[in-house]
């Protein structure tokens, strides 16, 4: 990380510090479950299928038992390939219970990245659902199946949930402890292609208790909230069902954004919290089908954007055509366990992603010298707590980059705090592109347009797009003699990865820019991209296809 410089400048928050029990995951968030076991904790919004508080914390102790019966051990990975449905959150805490470590994965994925993500995290089991099945059964791992169907040679989930019940204490001898590892998402970090990252029970308590410190006693019980962020997702599956959980609420689930079925579910099930990403937000803004429903009958009062940037025009346009429903904006990393600023309940101030939470340090340093910067000083954001990550799995030379020897994460964005103590992110470090909130590193598109015959080089910068936020545009060198079109060039890309990477603007170029050590230089690459676009909407046609 450089030279060791003296920091002069590190901010805390206005909060006093909070306790962090010594429990695990699934034990602090099902604390005191008993007490309102009657209460819906997830309701499907579509389907309307639902689990109590009892049945979660019963269906949860069964499917641990159950694992340890199929002979998951302390540490093994479990690749969870679904989408949002009621059994998620129990999937999740039934595997951390185990001592098994939860790995979400998008079901999305083309079965040639799911694979990857199998070998690089070491899986020893798949849970997925009958229409994913096909995407997994050539991975040479066990697989429990959820829904109706029978698939020969899988494990049935509600077979083996009755199982789990008639099978005896755990005798094992593994005890779970808060310092094990319970959770193994994938994040592309502050660079390229996505690793795993290595969470503790502890890590993800902690941010829980820093995160829900600002919750009054009253809400306890009494919140509603939409679950429609993915949950293999960290923020999905800790900041929406842990959270709740905890809180004793209900989550509201959805597998897939419509919006006519997203109003109905908002209204019908009385939703006051809704975490969604800016496009949503944009949707709700512009769209005519929003008019068609009786807006006076939300009980909405907050939504959270936290996944990207929400551009102020959009965020007024929203405030004047949804008056009273307060907008939070937060900031998050995969690397920290999930939200690290937010402004919780309190006042927001616009376009801030929050204030500093309790027991957690900030600095925002200098990217060339590493000197820690005052106030209303622009500079890389570090953070120190005990919601950082173990580390990349099998990754230390990534995890030395992220994380210093002092033990600040340095999150690849530049950002400022002012004198209130609000937090405002202006600029990223780090490359990767974020369309409708999901990550995009473009080295990984990258290293699937080098493996095509005809391409001798390629690089991947972001696009603006006012419904994505951002889009992955490709400039390609192709070598002599070479007939593809930028339409093959863009189904080859979207035939190896899952629809939200796929590139959606291609441009040819005689060669792509590069700094002496060899780096792209992608700023200079999206300007010449950007100017050529302009130049072809005037009437200038040669060259790109834009397309959807």
């Amino acid at each position: 990380m450089g030279t060791v410089v003296k920091d002069e400048h590190i901010f805390r928050s206005h909060h006093p510090p909070v306790p962090v029990p010594d429990l695990t995951l699934p034990d602090f968030v099902l604390h005191n479950a008993e007490l309102y076991c009657d209460r819906v904790a997830f309701v499907e919004a579509v389907t309307g299928k639902s689990f109590t508080y009892g049945e979660v914390v019963r269906d949860t102790r069964r499917f641990s038992k159950a694992l340890r019966s199929l002979g998951l051990r302390k540490g093994h990975v479990v690749i969870v390939l679904l989408p949002n449905i009621a059994e998620y959150a129990i999937i999740a805490l039934g595997v951390m219970a185990s001592g098994g470590v939860f790995s979400g994965a998008n079901p999305a994925l083309h079965a040639s990245e799911i694979r990857k993500l199998v070998e690089a995290a070491d899986a020893k089991l798949v849970v997925t659902n009958e229409s994913n099945y096909e995407k997994v059964k050539d991975l040479g791992l066990p697989i429990i199946v959820l829904g109706e169907e029978l698939i020969k040679g899988t494990v049935h989930w509600d077979e083996l949930l009755e199982a789990g019940a008639r099978a005896s204490i755990d005798s094992t001898g593994e005890e779970v402890n808060q310092d094990d590892l319970c959770a193994l998402p994938f994040s592309s970090g502050t660079t390229g292609i996505s690793k795993g990252v290595m969470l503790t029970h502890k890590n993800l308590v902690a941010n829980l208790c820093s995160t829900l410190c600002t919750v009054p006693p009253e809400a306890i019980g009494k919140v509603t909230t939409l679950g429609l962020i993915p949950f293999f997702h960290i923020y999905g599956i800790a900041g929406i069902c842990c959270a709740t959980l905890r809180n004793k609420g209900k989550v509201v689930v959805m597998n897939r954004f419509e919006l006519r079925t997203f109003l109905n579910a908002l209204i019908t099930q009385e939703v006051m919290f809704a975490p969604i990403v800016p496009p949503i937000i944009l949707a709700l803004v512009k769209n005519p089908i929003v008019d068609e429903f009786d807006l006076q009958k939300l009980k909405l009062e907050a939504i959270m954007t936290a996944a990207a940037p929400l551009a102020p025009e959009i965020l007024s346009a929203f405030e004047k055509k949804f008056p009273g429903i307060q907008v939070q904006e937060a900031y998050g990393l995969t690397e920290h366990s999930c939200i690290t600023l937010t402004h919780g309940h309190g006042i927001t101030k616009k376009n801030s992603v929050g204030m500093i939470l309790p027991n957690l340090e900030l600095k925002f340093i200098d990217p060339d010298n590493g000197r820690s910067l005052p106030r209303n000083t622009p500079g890389e954001l570090c953070v120190r707590s005990q919601c950082i990550m173990k580390g990349y799995y099998k990754n230390d030379e990534e995890t030395s980059r992220a994380i210093d020897e002092e033990g600040w994460l340095h999150t690849g964005d530049i950002g400022y705090i002012d004198d209130d103590g609000d937090v405002f992110i202006v600029d990223r470090i780090k490359e990767l592109i974020k369309y409708k909130g999901f990550q995009v590193a473009p080295a990984e598109l990258e290293a699937i347009l080098l493996t095509h015959s005809s391409i001798d080089d390629a690089a991947i910068v972001p696009l603006p797009d006012e419904e994505a936020g951002e889009i992955p545009a490709a400039c390609v060198v192709l070598n002599p003699g070479a007939i593809e079109t930028e339409e093959d060039i863009i189904e080859y890309v979207a035939s190896n990865v899952a629809g939200y990477k796929k590139v959606r603007v291609v441009r040819f170029v005689d060669a792509i820019p590069k700094s002496p050590s060899g780096k792209i230089l992608r700023r200079l690459l999206r300007e010449e991209l950007l100017e050529h676009i302009n130049g072809a909407k005037k009437g200038d046609a040669n060259g790109n296809r834009l397309l959807s």
